[in-house]
């Protein structure tokens, strides 16, 4: 077991059973331009975990553990977009609807797309999702249970939305989740900082939460014991 200093206790995992699932770092989301920036959100904040979490991935590579990106994107014809989802957008900015990056939230458009700096390489399993959490309506639980992955390691973004949506989600299916906390991001700090708060609160009741320094570290050690 390899046992990483976290909040609020000791997450220990096994290392053949651990996983990492990357959420939703994608164009429209994260890059000057896009749907996310459209809405007048600061993208910036988003940027600044870039580095880490293509560090967290460049280890999860090195110790051969899975790696799993998700997106969340809808099929050309929307028929898998619940209409109360596409109402809820603004009436020049829905989904579906062209944006600054082809149509919006749409698979196969270019804002859809993950960012390049974080981009899947062969053999790592992408999973399109049309809902928040990265369970609903996909491949996800039985691609876990075809891997024997027990512990699962989350960072993308936003940290109050689907990040947060799909470790309950994991956290009802019984996982083990931690949460890399500088390798996640809001639009909105105070979201993020509520969100951590309650993953870890009551025991952990969704996850424990760490820097990356301390699972790197732990990988380290256990690497050198």
């Amino acid at each position: 077991m390899i046992t990483v200093p976290a909040d609020p206790f000791p997450y220990a995992f096994p290392p053949g059973k651990v996983a990492l699932i990357v959420i939703d770092m994608q164009r429209d989301f994260v890059e000057p331009g896009g749907f996310g920036e459209s809405l007048g959100n600061d993208v910036s904040l988003l940027r600044a975990i870039i580095p880490t979490v293509a560090e967290l991935i460049a280890l999860f590579r090195r110790e051969g553990w899975p790696v799993i990106h998700t997106r969340e994107g809808h099929l050309a014809d929307l028929s898998d977009c619940p209409p109360s989802k596409i109402r809820r957008g603004k009436p020049s900015l829905r989904i579906g609807d062209a944006g600054p990056m082809g149509r919006i939230m749409v698979r196969g458009e270019p804002g859809n797309a993950i960012i390049p700096e974080l981009a899947p390489i062969e053999g790592e399993i992408v999973i399109d999702k049309p809902g928040k959490g990265a369970f609903y309506a996909t491949s996800l639980g039985a691609d876990l249970e075809r891997l024997g992955i027990t512990h699962l390691v989350f960072a993308g973004v936003t940290t109050e939305v689907c990040v947060q949506t799909t470790m309950r989600e994991a956290n009802d299916r019984g996982y083990d989740c931690l949460l890399i906390e500088d390798a996640t991001e809001s639009y909105f700090p105070s979201y993020k900082a509520a969100t951590v708060s309650m993953i870890a609160a009551q025991g952990a009741i969704v996850g424990c939460v760490a820097p990356l320094a301390a699972l790197s570290t732990a990988v380290e050690k256990s690497e050198a014991a």
